[in-house]
C-alpha cells in the first residue's frame, strides 16, 4: 500500500543505549535486550505491505538490521524536532514507530492499515499510546512536522499532548493499542511475559537470572 514506516532507533552499545535498565542489569545486557528489540521491530515491518520502509538511525545499524530499508541519519536536536525532521522528509502517508516495542505485531497496526487502504479513509492520523503516557506510533496521511515539533517529549503528558495537537489541526484521530514501552528492567519483564519462546523473552529470563538474589536484581520479575 501507499505507506512509508520510519523506525527511529539508536545503535545498541553498551553504556549509549537504554541506560534505564542499568544499574541492575549490565550495560552490556542493557544492550542486548535493545538490540534484540531493534531487531524485531524491524521484522515486523518488514512482513508489512508497505512501499517504501526507512530505517532512522543515530549510528550504524547492523547488516541484518539495514536489510530492505533505506538507512538514514537522524536529525539533530530534541525528539520532537527528530520527529518532525521525519515528517518534513516524507512524500506521503507515513507512520513512525520506536524501537522500545518489542511485542508489536500486524495485529497492533490492522486499524490504521484497513482504513488507509480504503477510499475514502476514516482518519487523518493514528496514534499509538503508550502505557507511560508518550506513544509508540504516529501516522499522517499528511506528514508535516510542524504537527510534531514543540511537543514536550519523554512526560506523562507527551501522548495527550500530541493528540491534542493533532485535534487543533482539525485532523480526524484513529487510536491504535495501547503498548509499554521497554523503559525499565520492570517493562522487559512484563512485555516478555507476552511474547513466550521468543528471543527477547529468552534473553530477559537470562538477564533476571543473572540479576535475581543480588541487591540489583530483587525485585526483578515481580
Amino acid at each position: 500500500m501507499d505507506l512509508t514506516v520510519a523506525v527511529i532507533a539508536k545503535q545498541c552499545l553498551p553504556g549509549r543505549v537504554k541506560t534505564r535498565l542499568s544499574p541492575r542489569l549490565t550495560p552490556e545486557d542493557a544492550a542486548n535486550l535493545a538490540q534484540l528489540s531493534l531487531s524485531r521491530t524491524l521484522d515486523t515491518v518488514r512482513l508489512l505491505p508497505l512501499r517504501h520502509r526507512v530505517l532512522v538511525m543515530d549510528g550504524t545499524p547492523t547488516r541484518r538490521d539495514a536489510e530492505h530499508f533505506t538507512v538514514v541519519p537522524q536529525a539533530s536536536g530534541g525528539l520532537d524536532e527528530r520527529l518532525a525532521a521525519i515528517c518534513d522528509a516524507a512524500d506521503g502517508p507515513l507512520l513512525i514507530i520506536g524501537m522500545d516495542t518489542p511485542q508489536i505485531s500486524r495485529h497492533h497496526v490492522a486499524p490504521l492499515l484497513r482504513d488507509w487502504s480504503s477510499d475514502p479513509a476514516m482518519h487523518d492520523a493514528w496514534m499509538g499510546p503508550a502505557t507511560d503516557g508518550g506513544f509508540w506510533a504516529l501516522a499522517l496521511r499528511q506528514p508535516h512536522g510542524a504537527l510534531i515539533r514543540g511537543v514536550a517529549m519523554s512526560t506523562d503528558r507527551t501522548g495527550a499532548e500530541q493528540l491534542a495537537r493533532l485535534s487543533a489541526a482539525g485532523l480526524s484521530v484513529g487510536i491504535l493499542p495501547e503498548l509499554r514501552d521497554m523503559d525499565y528492567f520492570d517493562d522487559a519483564v512484563e512485555i516478555a511475559a507476552g511474547i513466550p519462546g521468543t528471543e527477547f523473552s529468552c534473553a530477559v529470563a537470562e538477564a533476571a537470572d543473572r540479576t535475581h538474589g543480588s541487591p540489583l536484581g530483587a525485585g526483578a520479575l515481580r
